[in-house]
C-alpha cells in the first residue's frame, strides 16, 4: 500500500507541473487594430453552400445584405467577408495572422 500511495503522489506531482493544453476549439487571440479586423469586429467562421453564404462576425450570423454596424455585408468568400459602409469597403479575414505573414514575405 506504501509502493502505491508513493506511486500516486508521484504522478500527482508531475501532474501538477505539467504545462496545460490550449483549447484547439477556441480562436486565436487577436487585438484590435491587426491586419483583417475593423473597429474590433472579426470574423469567426464562414459557411459557403451551394444555396447560402453566412459568416459569424462577433458572434452575429450574418449574409450579403446584413448589416454590421454601420456597414452593409457585400462579399463572402471562403476566407474574408466584405462589408460597405461610408468609408468604402472594408475586408474582414478569417485568418488575419496568416494574410499579414503572406504580405510580410515570411
Amino acid at each position: 500500500m506504501t509502493r502505491l500511495a508513493t506511486f500516486l503522489a508521484a504522478m500527482l506531482a508531475c501532474a501538477a507541473q505539467a504545462a496545460p493544453f490550449a483549447d484547439p476549439t477556441q480562436p486565436p487571440a487577436r487585438g484590435l487594430g491587426e491586419a483583417g479586423t475593423h473597429a474590433g469586429q472579426r470574423v469567426e467562421s464562414i459557411l459557403i453552400a451551394p444555396d447560402r453564404r453566412l459568416a459569424v462576425v462577433n458572434g452575429q450570423q450574418v449574409m450579403i445584405g446584413s448589416r454590421i454596424g454601420a456597414g452593409t455585408v457585400v462579399r463572402i468568400t471562403e476566407t474574408a467577408v466584405v462589408i460597405r459602409g461610408g468609408e468604402g469597403e472594408q475586408t474582414l479575414r478569417l485568418l488575419p495572422e496568416l494574410a499579414a505573414k503572406k504580405g510580410s514575405g515570411k
